[in-house]
């Protein structure tokens, strides 16, 4: 029987609308995140077959190094286990030199990415951080970022990948000269997130409208893209489907957003989120495939396989793509309790899904050939490094170390 059998009319109208290749609406894009238990399979059903048609049964991985290259930062999210204070324990910022070290360290097991992650902009309420930098020559942590892309990229093998936060157009036109690709996770539009006792409450750099922005100006500079949502903060189902149409509608605009990720809450001991409940399994599937379902079959997908271990073939079934980064030498910095997946059993556990594992580069395939999207100094590197259709030749990939 067909898993479309027995579905409520507005269920069946925006599946039927996706079908016959038409965008969804906000109001379908509700009907399918409230979908009752026993429609759930028909969401997840459309959302595979819409992952078929535009990416069909590869999915896609990033080798990595994973760079803190600071853990201060001047917000207080309620669910963050990463930021530090100056004087607080584990309060560091990596050396140029030890940010050298360990991307030599995984180049010699194969990465190729350098994801450079660190709070917003720490300088602004920590003189202790800014001496530190002026100290070492920069005048703003945004320079220090920059600096360390370029050495990465011209004194390692690897290709930098910067997160840094909140960024002006003059940043991203300068961390553009050394990124293949710079990120920033919208998380959600749900801007009442930020008022009294919320997860943002303390965060002023996690206002939606400024995160939209920094998102926009990459567009508007023809920048390669990673975004995404993080869910299970407190937001509605109706909020996630708003901050999805969000990313959509500037990538229908600019068509830069190369990688939405969806990120599940995790608690952990440290946060004043500690006893909110984390989505369950089947939260995380609805919300993976109506992402989807709304941004359609040609943009990459992707949630992070660390934060749900043991349930990859049903991630795959829900019309994800892509697996993100994976390190082979360095833990998961923002959530530490979350091993990576050994690459060989991501391997065994995506082909038992019906799909094969390929590994990309921090820039994905559809964008390498696009121009302006490649920086003019990387270009030689990366077209080196894939083959005709993007993805990292399997003779050098290094799945089973």
């Amino acid at each position: 029987m067909s898993a479309q059998a027995g579905l409520s009319g507005a269920v069946a109208a925006a599946i039927q609308r996706r079908a016959a290749g038409r965008p969804l609406r906000r109001g379908d894009g509700i009907a399918l995140i409230e979908a009752a238990p026993g429609e759930l399979p028909a969401v997840l059903e459309a959302a595979a077959a819409l992952r078929d048609r535009g990416k069909g049964r590869t999915v896609t991985y990033s080798r990595k190094v994973f760079l803190p290259l600071t853990n201060l930062c001047r917000d207080d999210c309620g669910y963050c286990t990463f930021k530090r204070d100056p004087g607080h324990p584990g309060a560091r910022t990596m050396e140029l030199d030890e940010v050298l070290a360990v991307c030599e360290a995984g180049a010699r097991l194969g990465c190729k990415e350098a994801l450079l992650s660190l709070g917003d902009k720490p300088e602004a309420r920590f003189p202790e951080h800014r001496d530190w930098l002026r100290r070492r020559g920069y005048r703003t942590t945004m320079e220090y970022v920059v600096a360390a892309s370029r050495a990465i990229a011209t004194e390692t093998g690897l290709l930098p990948h910067a997160n840094p936060g909140l960024m002006s157009e003059r940043d991203l036109r300068t961390l553009r000269e050394w990124n293949v690709s710079v990120g920033i996770m919208l998380e959600t539009v749900a801007g009442r997130l930020g008022g009294p006792g919320g997860p943002h409450e303390h965060a002023p750099d996690k206002r939606p409208a400024r995160r939209l922005r920094t998102i926009e100006t990459a567009g508007r500079l023809g920048i390669a893209f990673t975004t995404g949502i993080l869910f299970g903060i407190g937001e509605t189902r109706a909020e996630r489907v708003d901050s999805l149409l969000a990313i959509r509608e500037l990538h229908e605009r600019y068509g830069h957003v190369q990688e939405v990720i969806v990120q599940n809450f995790r608690a952990k001991p440290r946060i004043s989120m500690a006893g909110q409940p984390e989505p369950s399994l089947d939260e995380l599937r609805r919300t993976l495939a109506v992402a989807r379902l709304l941004l359609g079959p040609d943009v990459n997908v992707q949630a992070p396989p660390n934060l749900s271990p043991g349930t990859y073939p049903a991630l795959i079934a829900s019309g994800l793509n892509d697996w993100g980064g994976v390190s082979p030498l360095t833990i998961d910095f923002i959530n530490p309790e979350a091993p990576w997946p050994h690459l060989a059993a991501l391997e065994a556990a995506t082909a038992a899904a019906g799909s094969r594992l390929r590994e990309r580069l921090a820039i994905y395939p559809e964008y390498i050939h696009r121009p302006g999207f490649v920086p003019e100094a990387l270009r030689h590197r990366v077209l080196a490094s894939v083959d005709a259709g993007g993805l990292v030749p399997d003779a050098v990939a290094h799945v089973a170390t």
